[in-house]
């Protein structure tokens, strides 16, 4: 009885310890989101509900109301707004159409010994940063390009590519493309061939196995990729600012603008919270959407389960 009592003790604060040694890990973590994320954010949302009171002043809070909000909700802001959103939405579809090949390649495809260097390359222009990457993107739209020059030398005259959204179009695809290749490889690499060798066995094509094995599968892989294209694409403003002009202005050059040439904080913080709380309406659609298509899957193969039983059982 008097070493039972003794161990228990000793267990519980064994286990003690070690959650408080998990918390200690944690704990830089923690820090990174309150001082980068929830204190930032706090500071843009206690702005919005201020205003600009003179021309020498950036923002006051003296008297707190929502009409800043109002004003961001213009029908510029709006029209801005639908551009960004149509540039973020095709060049995220764009980038999963491109990016699925390529990860397919890499993951199933590509022998192993040589899958290191290939998703080295693919993290190449991360190497350069990213304003000097657009920036090049802009002289190779430029009318005095290499391309260009091709274009005149074939009739087809001097081109109009740069500063126009099909130009922005590019730029934020370019930019954006390993990010969406990389969530898709790591979720194909994990897929078990076998699964793959299988459904060929038991008869499926190969259109039928990619899409009754491969692509459920690697679901998470795209959910993520979109995520971390979508994201970021909507509130950038280097890609339109290089390659876009007013044809292919941006929300995120808006708000910008607002901090570093009106210098009016109250509304471009105001911008910022209708901007972040759009792109997380978004994400909540995504997920939606993907909770949605997980369901009809998981569905459709129990469905074909139940059909193929039946039809063995009347076979037999």
């Amino acid at each position: 009885m008097t070493a039972d009592v003794g161990v228990a003790p000793l267990r519980r604060t064994g286990k003690r310890r070690w959650r408080w040694n998990v918390g200690m890990l944690a704990l830089p973590v923690g820090a990174w989101l309150v001082f980068f994320f929830i204190v930032p954010f706090g500071l843009i949302a206690w702005y919005s509900f201020g205003d600009k009171p003179s021309l020498y002043q950036t923002h006051s809070n003296e008297i707190l109301s929502l009409d800043r909000y109002f004003d961001a909700l213009d029908p510029t802001f709006l029209a801005i707004f639908g551009r960004t959103l149509n540039i973020a939405v095709t060049g995220t579809v764009i980038c999963l159409l491109v990016a699925f090949p390529i990860a397919y390649w890499m993951a199933v495809k590509l022998p192993a010994r040589f899958q290191g260097l290939v998703l080295g390359l693919v993290l190449v222009p991360y190497w350069t940063n990213f304003l000097v990457r657009t920036i090049g993107w802009r002289i190779t739209l430029s009318p005095e390009s290499f391309l260009a020059d091709i274009s005149r030398n074939l009739g087809f005259g001097t081109p109009d590519w740069l500063y126009t959204s099909g130009a922005v179009q590019l730029g934020v695809v370019y930019n954006y493309l390993p990010l969406m290749i990389l969530p898709l490889y790591v979720a194909l690499e994990r897929l078990d061939h076998r699964l793959l060798e299988a459904s060929r066995d038991l008869g499926a094509s190969a259109g039928e196995s990619f899409r009754r094995v491969t692509v459920p599968l690697s679901l998470p892989g795209i959910g993520a990729g979109l995520l971390l294209v979508f994201v970021p694409l909507m509130g950038d403003y280097i890609t339109p600012a290089v390659l876009g002009g007013a044809s292919g202005s941006m929300v995120g050059q808006m708000v910008a603008s607002q901090f570093q040439t009106a210098q009016n904080w109250a509304l471009g913080s105001a911008m910022a919270i209708v901007l972040m709380l759009a792109i997380a309406l978004a994400v909540i659609v995504f997920g939606l959407i993907f909770k949605v298509i997980g369901a009809l899957i998981a569905r459709s193969e129990r469905v074909t389960v139940l059909d193929d039983g039946v039809a063995e059982g009347r076979t037999a």
